[in-house]
């Protein structure tokens, strides 16, 4: 039981969570990783996310669901411990926290990359190592001032993402000064709408799992929400229209005003490229602020999801009990600070993986992304049998249909990343999922011969 001065603060609202899932999910998936998209799927990634935002919304209904079902639970493993046992639970746990502390760890270098490109003369570490003691302290404070500043930095985003859609609808279908309005021939005319084939738009399903993933935060916070019952559903119903209209739309724009194989050619991204087409002055240094703000956005998220995880788990007496101090402000100290050694990981990482971080660690990335939501739906699919239908805030309406397509869905893209991806990234993610299971086995026996 926890002592009163040990309890997280329900002081997050509904406007605070949805904004901290779309900062989880809008970040250097949609900035840096949609060329890599593009370059695989061509116009047909429109046809690659649109799936991806089915799937998440199927995942968070089920999450929503048994947060309103279960109100005293905390995280992830608190829903599903009940209701799958204690592996999955333990394995959830443990996944996610990894999925979190390599993404902040690839981000900050990234984040490096682009602040670079003003301060060419500083090295990439120092600049690394300033972003992640901007993303901790911002994590010591209180959680108030946390959610308030997660809550700016991705309404920043949103605003920008707001502004592109606008000037590129412009751009395609409006004739001004000398510009001829491009229309859609760019989405059937190099190789057609599936230039790489069926193989291409399953390659891509990767990045776009990695990228929606971060959503799911929402299922990290209950412990400091104000009636999760009530404010999670909410949240849910709020974030996924967003998430699918900043992302479908975007990349609509992007696959019509330019060709699909010139996306990759340059380093800049192609919201940069677009908004220089727009004839905005400074449109690259404007993109590259929005980038670094969405970043550093995705960063605090993720900083705060991979403490939370760490604080259960001490509370739970699972791993040792420093990690569920609190400081007077209500914050897990040890935790966060334990959680932003692996952004000073990343700072190592680049001295020898350099600008390849974030490619190479977005693809066992998006595996993690994968079994998370998988064990969610697998979840809310034996939910009902264990906890009885009772009448509740929500309730998904086509319950079982929509989880299984969820499942099903989800068994397929697994299957066909494996024939995809390259092996040295899902033998690395095998490789911790192995180290995972086996720190399982021996707590396990660890705590039986202590009793």
């Amino acid at each position: 039981m926890e002592k009163n001065n040990q309890k997280l603060q329900r002081t997050m609202t509904s406007r605070h969570i949805t904004m901290m899932a779309l900062g989880g999910a809008i970040g250097a998936g949609l900035f840096k990783g949609s060329s890599a998209a593009i370059d695989m799927a061509g116009p047909a990634v429109l046809i690659a996310y649109l799936i991806g935002g089915i799937i998440l919304l199927f995942v968070m209904q089920g999450l929503a669901e048994m947060a309103v079902r279960n109100s005293g639970a905390r995280t992830f493993r608190d829903l599903v411990q009940s209701i799958l046992g204690n592996y999955p639970a333990y394995f959830l746990d443990w996944i996610y926290w990894k999925m979190w502390v390599l993404n902040i760890a690839a981000e900050s270098v990234v984040a490096a990359i682009f602040i670079q490109y003003w301060l060419p003369d500083y090295p990439i570490w120092i600049l690394a190592l300033s972003v992640s003691v901007l993303v901790t302290a911002i994590n010591l404070l209180s959680v108030k001032v946390f959610a308030e500043t997660e809550y700016w930095l991705a309404l920043t985003k949103i605003t920008v993402i707001v502004v592109f859609i606008i000037a590129g609808l412009l751009l395609l279908l409006v004739n001004f000064g000398s510009h001829t309005a491009v229309g859609f021939s760019n989405l059937t005319d190099h190789g057609g709408f599936l230039p790489n084939g069926p193989s291409g738009l399953i390659a891509a399903m990767l990045v776009v799992i990695y990228s929606y993933g971060g959503t799911e935060i929402i299922g990290i916070t209950l412990a400091e929400t104000k009636n999760p019952e009530k404010v999670v559903p909410k949240a849910v119903r709020s974030t996924l229209v967003r998430i699918i209209s900043f992302y479908l739309l975007p990349f609509f724009i992007i696959v019509s005003l330019i060709p699909w194989y010139e996306v990759n050619e340059v380093a800049e991204s192609p919201f940069v490229m677009v908004f220089k087409m727009i004839g905005i002055p400074g449109a690259d240094h404007i993109m590259n602020a929005v980038v670094i703000l969405a970043i550093i956005s995705s960063m605090n998220s993720g900083l705060y999801g991979s403490s939370r995880v760490l604080y259960t788990q001490a509370m739970d007496g699972r791993i040792p009990k420093i990690f569920s101090h609190l400081s007077k402000k209500k914050v897990p100290t040890y935790a966060i600070l334990m959680c932003t050694s692996a952004l000073y990981v990343g700072v190592l990482i680049s001295l020898f993986a350099g600008s390849k971080t974030f490619e190479f660690l977005m693809g066992s990335l998006g595996y993690t992304v994968l079994f998370i939501w998988l064990i969610i739906a697998i979840a809310h699919l034996k939910s009902r049998k264990i906890q009885p239908e009772k009448k509740s805030a929500y309730s998904v309406k086509w319950f079982p249909y929509t989880t299984w397509a969820a499942i099903i869905a989800l068994c397929a893209i697994f299957i066909g990343i494996v024939f995809t991806t390259s092996i040295i990234i899902t033998s690395i993610t095998v490789a911790i999922y192995i180290f995972i299971t086996l720190m399982y086995v021996f707590n396990g026996r660890f705590h039986k011969n202590v009793a």
